[in-house]
């Protein structure tokens, strides 16, 4: 648990603070993103085009930023930085997360395709939809990373053991997909060992850009490139697949996310992540032994004598 407390507040109060107002900042900037792309507040959001939902979703990362920032600011009393954005290790974590996210659809996506669960009906190259879904989806993996794992988990660190913030963290996580469509138990578990693995890393450098790029790189390649329903929410995508009929192992229509094969390698995830990050501290390269701070030699004058002088090593 954080000692400095600046702001007055625990931790966990400071979570409970910024709800409503973060509820709010989204509806309005999201609102505003349906206003100039012409969307009705009652119209079915499923059948937004893909650059009506880009809008909408890059209007709600920006609210996101100003509400957080905001309190990061004036109610935590810390720097925006201090939510996980050091830079020194940027280029090695987004690189693994980036891998381990594409890797598991992939395997995931070619074990389905061997099974017979699921097939190829189409592929389909459209540059400007997969890139509109490039920036979406990066919108997505930030607006939900720096609110559960930059300022959710970081707060709860704050009150609670590092272990506890990150069930707890996690357990939100998955409850704030429990309103998307197609949902279900399956899915419900993977969504909350995804949120252990995305905040494991985090508890042990405070540092976001490992889990940013993992979530990133978890949704692009399941619903953009190889065509699964992202947590039951369908995109456009390079391959159009379709299932043989519903069933565990290939998650139904809530996508690879309800699967059973979706649960064995989230739970091997989870344990690559544990070994990659258990030994680190903010400021280390992933996989590198923990360090030692050297010796400190300093000179302190003798008050009685002032030609004498001592050595001391801590």
């Amino acid at each position: 648990m954080n000692q400095d407390n600046k702001s007055g507040f625990p931790g966990w109060a400071r979570v409970a603070l910024i709800i409503i107002p973060y509820i709010i900042t989204l509806a309005v900037t999201q609102g505003f993103g349906f206003l100039i792309t012409g969307v009705s507040l009652s119209q079915n959001h499923s059948t937004l085009s893909l650059s009506q939902t880009f809008i909408v979703t890059l209007l709600g990362l920006i609210g996101s930023f100003l509400i957080i920032g905001t309190f990061r600011i004036r109610v935590d009393k810390k720097s925006l930085i201090s939510l996980g954005f050091q830079m020194p290790r940027f280029s090695k974590d987004v690189l693994v997360g980036l891998a381990i996210g594409a890797m598991i659809m992939l395997f995931g996506f070619v074990i389905l395709l061997a099974l017979g669960e699921t097939r190829i009906e189409q592929l389909r190259f459209d540059w400007s939809n997969l890139l509109l879904s490039f920036f979406l989806f990066v919108c997505v993996s930030f607006s939900e990373e720096i609110l559960m794992r930059g300022y959710v988990l970081n707060n709860f660190m704050d009150s609670w053991n590092k272990y506890l913030s990150l069930v707890i963290s996690a357990f939100i996580f998955a409850a704030l997909h429990l309103a998307n469509p197609n949902f279900s138990w399956i899915g419900m578990a993977n969504i909350f060992i995804a949120g252990l693995i995305l905040g494991l890393s985090y508890i042990y450098t405070r540092n976001l850009w490992f889990p940013i790029a993992l979530h990133f790189s978890w949704n692009f390649f399941q619903g953009p490139v190889f065509g699964f329903h992202v947590s039951g929410q369908e995109t456009w995508s390079v391959v159009v697949q379709s299932r043989t009929t519903d069933t565990l192992m290939n998650g139904g229509a809530f996508g690879f996310e309800g699967s059973l094969l979706g649960l064995i390698f989230e739970a091997i995830s989870l344990a690559v992540v544990f070994f990659l990050f258990r030994n680190r501290k903010p400021g280390m390269e992933i996989g590198s032994p923990e360090r030692t701070e050297p010796a400190i030699v300093f000179v302190e004058a003798n008050t009685s004598d002032s030609g004498n002088k001592h050595v001391k090593n801590n």
